[in-house]
């Protein structure tokens, strides 16, 4: 998820090859929902880690990931 808009995520995902799409988050309140930022004056994100389960419940979180490593190891504990 990024503050980003649609089209900047979409170009994004596309230049790293992502096989899936990135959620905007312009409002940005996902992101002080989930403490990747302070409030929504932030300019950016922090790269925080956050597993949700199917039923919506927070199974993990971590305040501070290394985005390039992080869904890999995630993927190794599901």
């Amino acid at each position: 998820m990024s503050f980003d808009k649609a089209e900047d995520n979409k170009a994004f995902a596309e230049k790293f090859d992502f096989n899936f799409p990135l959620l905007c988050d312009i409002e940005k309140s996902v992101g002080v929902a989930y403490g990747a930022c302070d409030d929504p004056s932030a300019r950016s994100a922090k790269r925080v880690g956050v597993v949700i389960d199917p039923e919506g419940n927070v199974k993990e979180y971590l305040s501070k990931v290394d985005a390039a490593a992080y869904p890999e190891q995630v993927l190794k504990r599901i």
